[in-house]
C-alpha cells in the first residue's frame, strides 16, 4: 500500500453513518439521520420529469439554470426587501454541505482562525481543518444554546478570518434572534472578518419566530456567504441540490473554486424548481407544515420519561433523558437502538471535545404512524 498523510487524521466514520448501520442491521425505527421518510410534493416529481421529457438532459451553466437564479432572486426580493442579482450574486450548488466547503476554500488562509459554536454540524470543523486553517471552538450555552457574544468578543482577534452560523439549529432546533443580530454587527464593525450563514433550514421555523437571515442585513450580506439546500426544505434530501449567495466580487471567487470541483449541477431539478419556486405557498406552508410534526412528536413523547428542550426550527428536538439512567449519551444512544429499537443521535458527538449534557437529537420529519410506532417503543425505557 502507498503511504499517505492524511488531512483529516483525527477523522473516522461519522455517528450518522454508525447509527443508520445500527438502525438498519436491527431494523430499528431511525429517528438518528436527517432525513424525511415521507414522499415529496408529487408536482415537483412531475415538473422534474416534464423537464427530462423536454430534453433538459445536459450541462446547465456552471453558475447554474438562469430562470432557477432568477426565481431564487424574486424569492429574496419577496421575503427581505434584498435587491439580488441573479447574474452575479447566485451560485447553484450540490447541496448546501458543498456551498458551506466552497465558501470556507474561497476565504481561508494557513493560519486563519474561525469560530464555530458548538454542538456544530459534524462538516464544519473537518471544511477548516482541510484549508490549514483553526477552528476557535465556542460552547453555546446550555440548556437554551444561545450564543455568548461577550465569549465571542474574547476570542476574537487578528487571525479571525470568519464566524460560521446556523440558523435554524443543527442540532438543536435553536434560532437566531434580533438581539444576535445586533450583537453581531458590533462585533464585526470595522473588521475583515466574513460570516459564514448556514441557513439550509430557513422556511423550517416555528412558533411565528422571524428568519434571521443575513439576507435581511446589507451591512452583514457584504462580508457573507449564505448557504441553502434545497433538499431540506423539499423534502428531497437525496437530491444533493443547494446554492450560495453572496456579493458579485465574493461570488468570482467562490465560483473559482466552483467551477473546477463541480463543473455542473443536476438540469432537470434546476429547471423544475424554477417553476415551482414561484408557487411561494409552497415554501411558506412548510413552517407551519413541519411544526405540526414537533407538536405531534413532542405530544407523544410527553408520555415518556424524556425532557424536551425548545426546539424552534429544523427537523430536529433534543430531548433530555438523565430520569432514565447516567450512561453517556452515545452509550444510551446504542443501548436504545438495540434494546427498543429507535435510533437516534447523542448530542456529544458534535462537540470536539464530547461534552456530554446527557441529552440526545431525535428527528421528528417522519410519517405520523412512524413517530408512534417509535413513541411507543420509548414508553417502555425507563419503566
Amino acid at each position: 500500500m502507498l503511504p499517505i498523510q492524511s488531512k483529516l487524521p483525527d477523522v473516522g466514520t461519522t455517528i450518522f453513518t454508525v447509527m443508520s448501520s445500527l438502525a438498519a442491521e436491527l431494523k430499528a425505527i431511525n429517528l438518528g439521520q436527517g432525513f424525511p421518510d415521507f414522499q415529496m410534493n408529487e408536482e415537483l416529481i412531475s415538473l422534474v420529469d416534464e423537464a427530462m421529457e423536454n430534453g433538459f438532459n445536459q450541462y446547465v451553466p456552471m453558475q447554474g439554470y438562469m430562470p432557477l437564479r432568477e426565481t431564487i432572486a424574486e424569492k429574496i426580493h419577496s421575503l427581505y426587501n434584498t435587491n439580488i442579482d441573479p447574474d452575479s450574486q447566485v451560485t447553484i450548488t450540490p447541496g448546501g454541505t458543498y456551498a458551506i466547503y466552497t465558501a470556507l476554500t474561497t476565504v481561508l488562509q494557513p493560519g486563519d482562525e474561525v469560530i464555530v459554536f458548538e454542538p456544530a454540524y459534524d462538516s464544519y470543523i473537518p471544511n477548516i481543518v482541510i484549508n490549514n486553517a483553526k477552528p476557535v471552538l465556542i460552547n453555546l450555552k446550555f440548556p437554551e444554546y444561545k450564543i455568548d457574544w461577550d465569549e465571542v468578543r474574547k476570542k476574537i482577534n487578528s487571525k479571525t478570518r470568519m464566524i460560521m452560523l446556523n440558523s435554524p439549529h443543527n442540532p438543536t432546533g435553536n434560532v437566531l434572534r434580533a438581539e444576535d443580530i445586533e450583537e453581531l454587527r458590533a462585533v464585526v464593525k470595522d473588521t475583515n472578518i466574513f460570516i459564514l450563514s448556514d441557513e439550509v433550514y430557513e422556511h423550517l421555523i416555528f412558533d411565528n419566530v422571524p428568519h434571521q437571515s443575513m439576507l435581511r442585513y446589507p451591512d452583514l450580506l457584504e462580508r457573507s456567504f449564505v448557504c441553502f439546500s434545497f433538499g431540506k426544505i423539499y423534502h428531497c434530501t437525496g437530491w444533493k441540490l443547494g446554492y450560495c449567495i453572496t456579493t458579485q466580487e465574493l461570488t468570482k471567487e467562490f465560483r473559482k473554486v466552483h467551477q473546477f470541483n463541480c463543473f455542473s449541477c443536476h438540469s432537470p431539478s434546476q429547471v423544475a424548481l424554477s417553476k415551482y419556486l414561484k408557487n411561494k405557498e409552497a415554501y411558506l406552508s412548510l413552517g407551519n407544515f413541519m411544526q405540526e410534526k414537533r407538536d405531534y412528536f413532542r405530544q407523544l413523547m410527553s408520555a415518556t420519561k424524556f425532557i424536551p428542550l425548545p426546539s424552534y426550527g429544523s427537523y430536529f428536538q433534543i430531548y433530555k433523558y438523565g430520569e432514565i439512567g447516567d450512561e453517556s449519551d452515545t452509550d444510551f444512544a446504542i443501548r436504545i437502538t438495540k434494546e427498543y429499537g429507535v435510533a437516534t443521535i447523542p448530542v456529544s458527538v458534535f462537540y470536539q471535545s464530547g461534552k456530554d449534557d446527557k441529552v440526545v437529537r431525535f428527528c421528528f420529519a417522519k410519517k405520523k404512524e412512524t413517530l408512534e410506532k417509535a413513541v411507543e417503543r420509548l414508553l417502555k425505557i425507563g419503566r
